[in-house]
């Protein structure tokens, strides 16, 4: 984008638009039946070292960590293939898709998302969202430090940010004040976790999922709009 739009929405991948941690619970399967639940818990424990440490989900480079001493198993080989073909698109949300193209009919729409430069692209490629937002991608380390050069990439006049963690959403919510409308979506384990938490500032919407989305009109995400309402669980 070279000229400022009036408003951008921003949407976050990992249990906004596919279910992660379906994903991470079929990895899990997975692992163990190849290589027994002790191994399969030994790579979770190295995933969660290097989340630590790198402040994103890293599958591929766990694995890398955790071929350690399977060098000799035939199935290690497959992992690989396993992680880099996992077929996402099955993984999308109900209606994830559709609250995408009907978002884009109201303004410029673009995945924000934090990750590494192989696995995540490849499943934003593989579960079609690529596609539905037509390139519009943005994958960064940690997306809510990125928002100026995030601003520059696609300038407007204000921004919606859609995610499953109200503490990005409070984080960028300090930074943009007034420019941001932050929708928390209340799926996946994150959001769950949250419950317990005292999120400050509150997120400006809050919906129980992302087909939610469908049908609202450009005034809704303005600050002056209401709000719009949980859904019933």
């Amino acid at each position: 984008m070279s000229e400022a739009a009036a408003l951008v929405f921003l949407l976050d991948v990992d249990n906004t638009l596919l279910d992660n941690d379906r994903f991470a619970d079929d990895l899990g399967d997975t692992l163990a039946q190849a290589f027994g639940a002790g191994e399969r818990d030994r790579y979770w424990s190295i995933y969660a070292q290097l989340r630590d440490e790198l402040g994103y989900a890293d599958y591929l480079g766990a694995l890398q960590h955790f071929r350690r001493g399977l060098d000799n198993e035939p199935a290690l080989l497959q992992m690989s293939k396993y992680l880099l073909e996992y077929p996402f698109a099955e993984r999308l949300y109900p209606h994830a898709l559709e609250t995408i193209a009907h978002l884009r009919t109201l303004a410029p729409t673009v995945i924000l998302s934090d990750g590494d430069v192989v696995f995540q692209p490849r499943k934003i490629q593989h579960a079609g969202i690529w596609a539905a937002v037509r390139g519009e991608v943005l994958i960064y380390l940690h997306k809510q430090r990125m928002l100026v050069a995030m601003q520059q990439r696609y300038p407007a006049a204000h921004y919606v940010m859609v995610d499953d963690k109200p503490q990005i959403l409070a984080a960028m919510k300090q930074q943009l004040g007034a420019r941001l409308t932050t929708v928390f979506v209340r799926q996946g384990h994150y959001a769950a976790d949250s419950a317990r938490e005292t999120i400050a500032p509150a997120p400006d919407l809050v919906i129980a999922c992302i087909g939610e989305l469908r049908g609202r009109k450009l005034e809704d995400f303005l600050p002056s709009a209401p709000a719009i309402a949980l859904a019933a669980d």
